[in-house]
């Protein structure tokens, strides 16, 4: 019924493999060179990244059923350039979420630069700034932001899609640590005994 939603659903779980290839840097390194498994490493990296971002923007745009929160639904904003009428409270949602969202990846990417954050090919164990709160601040960054555009676009498939999308990053982690395991050794270990993985500790 709805094809386009669900083929961008498909398009977000292929990102999987794609990335889960993009952090195996010792195997690739050995299959094809240390220049060239890099390389291809950072080329596996960049594709899985623009592909799941493409995959979000599908899932926020695609035709769906629309969704409205139950309280000042007659305080309508109207977007300008398309015929597009957003309730004030999910405008206000969107904010929220998104600016904590854009804040967390702004943060993640400054504490390992941009070459490394596309590439995942880390040179030390970051443990400052908010990586001393939590492991992977940039995909707990894509799941606000995954909210909110989907009360920006009051998109009820979108929605309900966060499950999946928390899913595909909690794999992309999980591959990413074992990986980190295999070249900082004790030292990611006791960072990940110390930070947890998504969801930050209030207190330290």
């Amino acid at each position: 019924m709805y094809p386009l939603f669900f083929a961008f659903a498909l398009c977000a779980v292929l990102t999987v493999p794609l990335h889960f290839l993009s952090v195996e840097h010792t195997r690739l390194q050995r299959k094809h060179g240390r220049e060239n498994g890099i390389r291809i490493g950072e080329m596996y990296g960049r594709i899985s990244g623009y592909l799941l971002f493409l995959a979000l923007i599908g899932l926020w745009f695609s035709p769906q059923p629309r969704f409205v929160l139950p309280v000042f639904q007659w305080f309508l904003l109207q977007i300008p350039l398309i015929n597009f009428r957003v309730p004030f409270v999910h405008v206000i949602v969107f904010l929220l979420l998104a600016g904590v969202g854009t804040w967390l990846l702004a943060q993640s990417v400054t504490g390992l630069t941009r070459k490394v954050s596309e590439a995942h090919r880390p040179e030390k164990v970051v443990t400052t700034g908010v990586y001393a709160r939590v492991r992977h601040p940039q995909y707990l960054g894509f799941v606000f932001m995954q909210i909110g555009f989907a009360f920006l676009v009051r998109g009820w498939f979108a929605l309900l899609s966060t499950p999946l999308i928390i899913v595909v990053l909690y794999l992309f982690a999980r591959k990413e640590e074992e990986e980190l395991v295999n070249d900082f050794g004790s030292q990611y270990e006791e960072y990940r005994r110390r930070v947890p993985m998504l969801l930050p500790r209030l207190r330290k």
